[in-house]
């Protein structure tokens, strides 16, 4: 008989209408969670959460609104009793030089790709002890990239709000120890992946065949990765298989960080 990964756990994924958010989402439940899928994208994730049926809540959600943050995890603790999983994935992406960004380009960035994670532990953290205070472990995963460790000159606030993801997941992993929470939180590190998000990075009018290839000339593997591969690490990282890895990051990169 096969073992569910995620049996009887409850997962919160941002930014689960579509690309990695969607790809997750879909593997989790796949492994026995039931998820709690939210998006700005309203009509979007209430499309892809009708496919997993009575496993899956769609919820809108405005992920830089700290009401929103607080009523959304109240709505998930009402609908499923509680939660054990919090992906922060919600993000955008944007090219740009120090010389380029303007201050409110830069503000947005952190504001959608930082302070949402912020806000995502902070109150996150709160509800996954409380449901997991007698019994089982708890786990954070927060989304940051590989534009998080290694730096691009023209991805100046991307890399900027990326990195501090990546530190941020350390102390709250290290603020869980402390408080001898039974919650590890750790930070995923994905080079281009095959979604949306790339079309942020890409010139205007250039043809996406052509910005995956370039892209993929990048990385030493040869091609760009697909949301599966980032799922599948998800999964491990909120799995009880990882109890004893918080504080960490795992990079799936094709082999860019090792140039």
């Amino acid at each position: 008989m096969t073992t569910l990964r995620l049996e009887n756990k409850i997962a919160l994924i941002t930014g689960a209408a579509s690309g990695l958010g969607l790809a997750m989402a879909r593997e989790f439940i796949k492994q026995g969670a039931k998820v709690a899928m939210t998006d700005i994208n309203e009509a979007g994730v209430k499309d892809a959460a009708a496919a997993f049926g009575d496993k899956a809540l769609a919820l809108h959600q405005d992920v830089t609104s700290e009401a929103q943050w607080q009523d959304i995890l109240a709505q998930i603790k009402d609908h499923f009793g509680g939660l054990n999983i919090l992906v922060n994935n919600a993000g955008i992406g944007a090219a740009g030089t120090v010389v380029e960004t303007t201050l409110d380009d830069w503000r947005k960035m952190h504001e959608i790709d930082l302070d949402s994670v912020f806000l995502g532990c902070k109150y996150g953290v709160q509800l996954i002890a409380e449901t997991v205070k007698d019994n089982g472990r708890g786990a954070i995963l927060n989304l940051s990239s590989i534009a998080g460790v290694v730096a691009s000159y023209n991805l100046a606030s991307y890399n900027s709000a990326k990195a501090a993801v990546r530190h941020l997941s350390k102390s709250v992993a290290l603020y869980c120890t402390k408080e001898k929470l039974p919650i590890t939180c750790n930070s995923l590190h994905p080079a281009f992946i095959n979604t949306p998000i790339l079309d942020g990075m890409a010139p205007a009018g250039a043809p996406r065949d052509a910005v995956l290839d370039k892209l993929g000339r990048q990385i030493p593997m040869g091609h760009v990765g697909e949301p599966a591969d980032v799922a599948m690490a998800a999964v491990y990282l909120c799995s009880d298989e990882s109890k004893f890895v918080t504080g960490t990051e795992l990079y799936i990169d094709g082999g860019l960080s090792a140039l």
